[in-house]
């Protein structure tokens, strides 16, 4: 079982590509069958690397307060904050992110991501 240092990392990744507008490597952390579930609706694998089509999304990120659920042999959940910075914009924004990493072949890739925004609302 991979432990929580190796999927943060595994995620950072994920977030740097997206910093460097790297869509190759973006490509190869998430699993052919990736499902995004975002505010905007649902994003496959080319979806969420085609959002590097003209270059980063982000200039600058942090992820902090992980926390790990393992899923069973080869398979975790990690669901960390995101505060960050989207290109052009000075102001940050911050979500809570839950991704599902499942070990195929000794190779580690992302199958599953959802991102909530953060609310000043109480929970329901």
């Amino acid at each position: 079982m991979a432990d929580i240092g190796f999927l943060l990392d595994l995620e950072h990744r994920v977030w740097q590509a997206l910093a460097d507008g790297d869509a190759a490597t973006d490509a190869t952390l998430l699993a052919p069958e990736f499902l995004g579930v975002y505010a905007t609706g649902f994003a496959d694998r080319a979806a969420h690397t085609g959002q590097l089509a003209d270059g980063p999304t982000v200039s600058r990120f942090a992820l902090s307060d992980a926390r790990l659920v393992p899923l069973g042999e080869g398979r975790a959940l990690l669901a960390y904050r995101a505060e960050y910075v989207r290109v052009g914009a000075s102001t940050p924004e911050v979500m809570y992110v839950s991704s599902i990493w499942e070990n195929h072949g000794g190779r580690w890739r992302n199958t599953f991501s959802q991102d909530t925004a953060e609310d000043d609302a109480a929970p329901v």
